[in-house]
């Protein structure tokens, strides 16, 4: 298990992209969370396996179909120990 850090800048507020990365995270099977940021970003922390959470962030760099990601910043994280991803705000 791993857990990373993400922050995600662009035109990520106002097109669905929490719901979305949501999704696909329950999709993959990767706990955690993911929220709006006053500053125009989204911040997420993600948890799984390797794999999973690495596909995570790799769809964050493009995200749902009205987004437009200019960068998304990664570091490693520690584990929380999250039982379900959540969207907050």
């Amino acid at each position: 298990m791993t857990a990373s850090h993400a922050r995600v800048t662009g035109r990520v507020q106002g097109v669905s992209f929490r719901w979305a990365t949501a999704e696909k995270a329950r999709d993959l099977g990767v706990t955690g969370w993911v929220r709006n940021e006053p500053d125009g970003s989204v911040e997420l922390h993600a948890e799984g396996s390797q794999d999973a959470v690495d596909a995570l962030v790799e769809w964050c760099r493009t995200g749902p179909a009205l987004a437009r990601v200019r960068d998304v910043a990664v570091r490693e994280a520690t584990e929380t120990g999250a039982t379900s991803f959540e969207v907050r705000h």
